[in-house]
């Protein structure tokens, strides 16, 4: 037992006996808690604590409270929030299995401090089991029919029980217990109750569960054509802590859509040897009668309600490394390099619908539309390309953002032999969400007068100019980058990408002059409701001229104030600060500086031998360390500046436009659209997505994928197989393959490229296949499955 689970025991005992509640010493115990799970001092675990308790955000404590909290980071804190969730849900049930021990009058002392020292909420509804209200169960009918003296004479299994004798004592035809063998059966089930209702069984067993159980998967008899999608499941079996998250998914929608049936359990025999080590003493009569009915209490109540656990906690697990997958795409996505403010000519691509053709101005303005036709003859084509090049010498157009669509290459090619000034650059965008984002209410708000068509070909020039800026309108879900996003837990889904969105966004900053209602939304302090009253201040009043004007918006107070300030930036502001992340708290150290050089703050942010000259020491207080400090310092050498990388323009392979134009052994450019468990998504430009198995991602061994890609990633890929048929294409990332050779572990694995990679497939992607039986296996569950 660590330390910190040691102090935190303590901490309850020294607070029942001096009076302290149970519920304020809990709190202390969660603060220790974690800090030996997490590794950390408990000075700044308390510190996050209290901060979070105060209302602040993840991204404000991380950025503005660093003396507080010992520099955590986002992670961290993150981390501390959700798992103080936890316990505090804990904390609830706890609170409610006490009022009802006590309202049965059984709540002992020796049962309250077993309850309150409980450490999960497997371990507390163990220990209330055999206390909670339950419908009638052959044990109740059993008590009823007066055997529990007999069952009591057999638990105890003395040499000299004769069980048989015994139970001729307790026949009584008006009970129904017609026989000795009716009343042996009747006390069966009543020590069977008692073994599930033990906790020190349930916690062997659960154990035994995580540790050696084995997730099994069959086909639903006489669907074996229907399902045909979930064939590879047909017989799969693999150890219930080896599973991952995406065949574990894999196999739950397969049981759900009625195709597959899914178990998970250990042996019965090493079952049945833990129950009886912990029951069975000796083999006297009376203790084959305790062997009996630990059999068939482990059959008939322990392994049915274990192994609905262990399927909740595997889901869980793999619920969580999927959301965390989808998560870290995300941010890689949010987070890709803005091509800046320019006139931007955007193009949504159609064949004999033609391509809808949208210029913005720097802010993303729209200011014209049209459609040409440059697919649908030579007269029209020749008109379009007329018509195109008008656009950008009549818009001073400095980039043309093509949708990656229907169409899309053809049109790109199309463009490219305009002949247009080379100053223009020629860009294909991810049009995945364009169409949701088109007909959301957002869209409607924004462009009431314009049909579907205008606003998904806005949203496409906008995401090329600042992706943050157009992505945070669009449901995360819709943007296609997540694996098995519909299949997972919904609201720990929204609550992570929430996370993501909220951190990106305040890692860039805001510009409150220029920002939609759904970027402010993710400012931290600031939410839905207070976004759109800095809008309509905005529309109502002008421009913010300072950052301290935002106290004049309604229902704005000095702790949303405080939350958000520093992450909103007001260019052209009297104050130079107020462009940067320095916070509005922290001006007075600046001007202390630039007071202290005799020079100004302007001064300040522009002279690097100046600020050279600033001994950060020298401006510590009780409130200011270093870090903040340093911060300071970082941001007056490059105010506002943006985290993201440069943008660097990107061109697919020219006469590669479609499955049909590939070949095995072809090396190509592409970018990375999506990274799963199993590997990586690549567009290499022909309308289909090709899947870069993990075990082609280096030639070295790769365990996780995102060790090696990330999303937006530019990446060069040989052409390993065409499936023109099926609509798959695999391809390597390995560096001196021979051209065509397929991979033996991929072939050895059965793992295939799946047909959808689309936000509508198969939740995101189809399922996934298993891995060949025997191999190595490690065990990740167990410690889960005992948090859990």
């Amino acid at each position: 037992m660590n330390e910190h689970l040691v102090r935190a025991r303590a901490e309850i005992e020294s607070g029942e006996e001096s009076g302290t509640t149970w519920k304020e010493n809990m709190n202390e115990q969660h603060i220790l808690l974690i800090a030996g799970e997490l590794g950390l001092p408990e000075h700044r675990i308390r510190a996050a604590v209290e901060l979070l308790g105060e209302g602040a955000t993840v991204p404000f404590i991380a950025r503005y409270r660093k003396e507080a909290t010992g520099s955590l980071d986002e992670m961290e804190i993150a981390a501390i929030r959700d798992r103080l969730a936890q316990l505090d849900a804990l904390d609830k049930r706890r609170a409610t299995v006490l009022k009802s021990l006590e309202e049965q009058e059984k709540l002992t002392e020796e049962l309250r401090k077993a309850v309150l020292e409980a450490g999960s909420l497997s371990a507390l509804e163990d220990l209330y089991l055999p206390f909670r209200p339950k419908r009638r169960t052959r044990a109740t009918v059993a008590r009823e029919r007066g055997l529990e003296p007999l069952a009591d004479l057999i638990f105890a299994q003395n040499d000299s029980t004769d069980p048989v004798a015994e139970a001729e004592r307790f026949v009584d035809p008006d009970r129904q217990v017609v026989c000795a063998d009716d009343a042996l059966a009747g006390a069966r089930d009543i020590v069977a109750e008692r073994i599930n209702e033990n906790a020190g069984a349930r916690a062997r067993l659960r154990e035994l569960f995580a540790g050696r159980g084995t997730t099994r998967a069959r086909v639903v008899p006489g669907k074996e054509g229907e399902g045909i999608r979930y064939r590879d499941y047909y017989d799969w079996e693999e150890p219930v802590a080896d599973a991952p998250s995406h065949r574990v998914l894999a196999v739950l929608r397969g049981e759900k859509e009625g195709f597959l049936t899914l178990h998970i359990a250990p042996l019965e025999t090493e079952a049945l040897s833990i129950l009886e080590s912990l029951f069975v003493r000796g083999d006297s009569p009376a203790s084959r009668q305790v062997a009996a009915a630990a059999a068939d209490g482990y059959k008939r109540l322990l392994a049915p309600s274990l192994e609905t656990e262990a399927r909740q906690l595997s889901k869980e697990r793999a619920d969580r490394e999927a959301i965390r997958v989808f998560a870290d795409n995300l941010r890689h996505l949010l987070m890709a390099p803005p091509l800046g403010a320019r006139n931007v000519l955007a193009v949504d691509p159609g064949f004999r619908t033609g391509c809808k053709v949208v210029c913005l101005d720097p802010q993303g303005k729209l200011i014209h539309h049209e459609t040409v036709y440059p697919h649908t003859g030579e007269r029209a084509s020749a008109k379009a390309a007329e018509r195109l090049r008008d656009l950008v010498a009549g818009f001073g157009i400095e980039a043309v953002a093509i949708g990656n669509g229907t169409a899309g290459r053809e049109t790109e090619a199309f463009v490219r032999g305009l002949g247009l000034p080379t100053a223009v650059q020629i860009i294909m965008v991810a049009e995945s969400g364009a169409s949701v984002y088109s007909a959301s209410a957002v869209a409607r708000e924004e462009f009431p007068d314009q049909d579907v068509t205008v606003r998904g070909s806005v949203s496409i020039g906008r995401r090329l100019t600042d992706p943050l800026a157009e992505l945070v309108k669009i449901d995360p879900k819709a943007i296609g980058v997540g694996q098995y996003q519909h299949d997972v837990d919904q609201s720990e889904l929204k609550k992570s990408l929430d996370d993501v969105v909220m951190s990106c966004v305040n890692a860039v900053g805001v510009e409150v002059n220029t920002a939609s209602p759904q970027l402010l939304t993710y400012v931290s302090g600031l939410g839905p409701q207070l976004a759109r009253s800095v809008v309509a201040h905005r529309d109502r009043n002008g421009p913010f001229r300072s950052r301290n004007e935002l106290k004049k918006v309604a229902r704005l107070g000095p702790k949303a104030f405080q939350q958000a300030a520093g992450f909103l930036r007001v260019r052209g502001s009297e104050n130079p600060l107020d462009a940067s992340a320095v916070h509005p708290e922290s001006y007075h150290i600046v001007e202390a500086m630039a007071r202290d050089l005799g020079c100004s703050v302007t001064d300040l942010m522009r002279d690097a031998d100046l600020r050279k000259r600033i001994d950060p020491a020298r401006y510590v207080t009780a409130h200011v360390g270093l870090p903040t400090l340093l911060d300071i310092l970082s941001e007056l050498a490059k105010p506002g500046r943006d985290p993201r990388a440069t943008f660097e323009s990107f061109s697919f392979a020219q006469g590669i436009e479609k499955p049909e134009d590939l070949r095995a052994g072809m090396k190509l450019p592409g970018i990375v659209t999506n990274v799963t468990a199993f590997g990586a998504f690549v567009d290499i430009g022909v309308h289909r997505d090709g899947l870069v198995h993990v075990s082609e991602l280096s030639d070295c061994f790769v365990k996780d994928p995102r060790q090696v890609v990330r999303v937006q990633q530019r990446v060069t890929v040989t052409v390993l197989d065409v499936d023109l048929e099926r609509g798959r294409i695999s391809l390597s990332m390995k560096e001196g393959r021979p051209p065509g050779a397929e991979s033996k572990k991929t072939k050895a694995r059965g793992d295939r490229p799946v047909k959808n990679h689309s936000p509508e497939g198969a939740a995101h992607h189809g399922p996934t296949p298993p891995p060949a039986k025997g191999g190595r296996f490690n065990n990740p569950f167990e410690k889960a499955f005992k948090k859990a």
